[in-house]
């Protein structure tokens, strides 16, 4: 039937070419956006993930950069590191050096001075972004328990190592931990003498005069009656205490300390006296010349530095200065641990930075999957979407023109 009120054909031919336009605007929508799932109206589950995991790749980007800081923050403690070991290990050499007969050990302590300056330079220029991990306030303090000087508050640095999002949706930033302690800086800034380069010496004569039933040469020879902690006369670095002249010394950082009471050696005194492994003394309250640390040791005040470590005024220059060498290599060697820390620091980083950038790949392509449009599918069917719309309108325009040949019956 033909209608001039209700032109069926055209309706038809109208809501098809609606139905084109509407795929044609959507698929011209992929190929210019290459999303698929560009709004929640085009997949909802699928926009609400890919959103959520956008945002996360957003604050992995900002992890990137942090772990870049704390990466300059650790590389540049490093090289300080490895300079002030250059600086010690030149000064130990210093010693060796001074100790030869003959040699004016005025002339070294300049040389040792100026390295001693040195030290102070290179710590206090190993700062980045305002941090100086080498010289800190960790307040140092002589702690009983561990015998020798401990941070009294350890300073904490944090660098961003990563962030996560649970099952639950709970979202964490972890952060890499290190701690400022007597272990890793130079310089304590309190004054506490707990940084590595401002620690005293330990007080105490070194000797091998007396040994345990495994054969180390762990305590020291006494004898009973002297006027003065002096050397005997074979020079080989022996020395008494007229009060204590029975009580053992244990070794303890390259230096004999006093034990406690209650262990006394058997033998005769004066003689080689063997004790027992079994009862070794417990060590005593350790006592430390703070005044000489590598950073201040000074050889041209060699009277005063005997008096000081407990060596008497009858010691010799040169075993004063023996006596220094272990101490400044056994710092020395704590400055390498140190290095070596920061190094594990500084690999652990980098395997972090390369991990977040890979994860921060893994979810581009993951969210990839989720939302990108297949541009050679959208182009195929945009193309196909065209020829449909032509034939539409097409359709269209002949359906439209039925009407106008009723008119021709009435002519």
């Amino acid at each position: 039937m033909t209608s001039i009120l209700t032109n069926a054909g055209a309706v038809s031919a109208l809501q098809t070419l609606r139905s084109i336009n509407s795929q044609m605007l959507g698929t011209q929508q992929q190929v210019s956006t290459g999303l698929r799932v560009g709004t929640a109206s085009d997949n909802a589950a699928y926009w609400s993930i890919a959103t959520t995991m956008q945002s996360d790749e957003g604050v992995l980007s900002a992890v990137q950069d942090a772990l870049g800081l704390g990466a300059s923050k650790v590389d540049t403690a490093y090289s300080a590191m490895e300079s002030a070991i250059d600086v010690v290990r030149e000064i130990k050499n210093k010693l060796v050096a001074a100790s030869e007969p003959g040699v004016d050990v005025a002339k070294v302590q300049e040389e040792i001075s100026q390295l001693q300056d040195q030290l102070r330079s290179v710590t206090s220029s190993a700062s980045f972004s305002g941090e100086n991990w080498l010289q800190a306030n960790i307040g140092g303090r002589y702690d009983s328990t561990a015998r020798g000087y401990i941070a009294g508050q350890d300073v904490q640095k944090q660098l961003v190592s990563s962030f996560t999002r649970d099952a639950s949706g709970n979202v964490a930033v972890l952060t890499t931990n290190v701690s400022l302690d007597e272990t890793n800086v130079l310089f304590d800034l309190s004054g506490g003498h707990g940084g590595i380069l401002d620690q005293g010496m330990l007080v105490g004569v070194r000797n091998s005069g007396v040994r345990d039933t495994n054969g180390a040469d762990i305590y020291v020879r006494t004898f009973e009656f002297s006027p003065d902690w002096i050397a005997d006369t074979s020079e080989t670095g022996v020395y008494w205490d007229p009060v204590f002249a029975s009580w053992p010394y244990i070794e303890f950082e390259g230096a004999y300390v006093k034990a406690w009471p209650g262990l006394v050696p058997s033998g005769p005194v004066g003689q080689e006296t063997v004790i027992e492994t079994s009862t070794r003394a417990t060590l005593g309250v350790a006592n430390y010349a703070n005044d000489i640390s590598v950073s201040t040791f000074d050889l041209t005040k060699m009277a005063e530095v005997k008096v000081t470590l407990g060596f008497g005024s009858s010691a010799k220059d040169r075993q004063v200065i023996a006596a220094l060498v272990p101490f400044v290599d056994r710092q020395l060697q704590k400055m390498v641990n140190a290095a070596a820390s920061l190094g594990s620091v500084s690999m652990r980083i980098g395997l972090q930075e390369e991990f977040v950038s890979k994860l921060s790949d893994s979810i581009d392509r993951g969210v990839g999957r989720l939302i990108d449009a297949d541009m050679n599918e959208a182009s195929t069917r945009l193309k196909a979407l065209q020829t449909q719309q032509q034939l539409a309108t097409q359709s269209l325009s002949i359906a439209n023109s039925e009407s106008q040949n009723i008119l021709t019956l009435f002519r």
